[in-house]
């Protein structure tokens, strides 16, 4: 570990993240996805290189900006040659202090790039039994927006592969396709076998979610996300007092920044649950504080990826497995690309695993 974190120096690498099929959402289809790789390091420790990613999602990050890699650029350069606290804590006070909250991807970049050149550039962010002991973390198997057929192939290799929580995003196909695709899967599976969550992705429009999810809640369903767009405050708060079944709230949380403001989200609309996406969010150190929030209020949570590589994923669930959490998170997306680094990330039955025996790290520079 460097004796010291000052005179850090700051560079980015892009990368050009190859879908290996179509992936569908509610924002259109993707086949590749744009990333930028943040690296820290120092002369006075030449062979310690800290990682992080900073990977805007298309038409829903308010860092997808059309001159973003000329701000993160000027970032770099800018932040290079700084002094740079050694504790976690005063780490995420610097970047919430050098960054713009406008930022949300670059802050969790710099975040992770940062602690991970701190312990010693292993990309082992936190010391956790998900890396010592090789602690599983159980996470959902995702069923990506397309035809009815495309979706029931997902769903078929899914029950293969392991999975007991399968989650189904809709609004992409008639909403009758998509209540059959449910029932396919609970003709064979009840709740106790398999835990079926769907994600709307705000495509429901407020006169028609009431009754939609109503015919939803007799999937015996865990959740649904988003089943609204955002910000129709008064109509998701109505929703969540009258819902069928659990509302998890997800792009709601996006642009919503400082405690007291998240605070004020969850007293008005209390809703069932909130899924957490640092890229989006601002970081991991605000998406701690959107955990302890909910916590203190009996919301529960969980924690998903937002399609970045290994190197984002890594730090996502790393940070998921300081908490003590019993429900599977949305931590699948590291199978997406032909082109991801190279990680001792893999998946096993339904849960996400870290054996270096398995694979070794390689960095994003080759």
């Amino acid at each position: 570990m460097p004796k010291e974190l000052n005179k850090i120096n700051f560079s980015y690498l892009p990368h050009l993240l190859k879908f290996k099929f179509e992936a569908g959402t509610s924002r259109g289809t993707l086949k590749e996805k744009r990333t930028f790789f943040i690296k820290a390091s120092s002369n006075l420790s030449p062979d310690i290189y800290g990682w992080g990613e900073a990977a805007p999602l298309p038409k829903l990050s308010p860092d997808d900006l059309p001159d973003f890699e000329v701000l993160l650029s000027n970032l770099c350069i800018d932040l290079s040659g700084k002094t740079i606290p050694k504790e976690d804590k005063a780490i995420f006070q610097w970047v919430k202090e050098h960054i713009p909250e406008n930022l949300p991807s670059v802050r969790f970049a710099f975040e992770t790039a940062l602690l991970d050149f701190k312990n010693g550039g292993e990309k082992k962010i936190f010391q956790t039994d998900f890396i010592s002991i090789r602690k599983p973390i159980p996470i959902n198997g995702l069923i990506w927006m397309g035809n009815k057929d495309f979706m029931l192939k997902q769903i078929d290799q899914k029950l293969k592969e392991g999975y007991d929580c399968i989650k189904m995003k809709i609004g992409a196909i008639d909403f009758e396709q998509e209540c059959s695709l449910l029932s396919y899967i609970r003709e064979s599976y009840g709740a106790d076998r398999i835990t079926l969550r769907v994600d709307a992705n705000g495509a429901f429009s407020p006169d028609e979610a009431m009754e939609k999810m109503t015919k939803l809640a007799s999937f015996d369903l865990h959740s649904i996300e988003q089943p609204i767009k955002q910000g129709q405050i008064k109509v998701m708060t109505k929703l969540c007092i009258q819902t069928p079944l659990p509302i998890a709230l997800d792009e709601e949380l996006i642009g919503i920044h400082g405690l007291e403001e998240k605070r004020d989200l969850l007293e008005k609309i209390k809703p069932q649950f909130i899924i957490l996406k640092p890229t989006l969010l601002g970081g991991l150190d605000s998406s701690r504080e959107w955990i302890e929030l909910a916590e203190s209020m009996g919301i529960g949570w969980w924690m998903t990826s937002a399609l970045e590589s290994n190197i984002g994923l890594n730090a996502i669930a790393q940070f998921t497995s300081t908490f003590k959490t019993g429900l599977p998170q949305g931590l699948g997306t590291g199978q997406l690309y032909h082109n991801n680094v190279p990680s001792p990330l893999w998946i096993d039955s339904g849960t996400l695993c870290y054996d270096e025996e398995k694979q070794k790290w390689k960095n994003p520079e080759g």
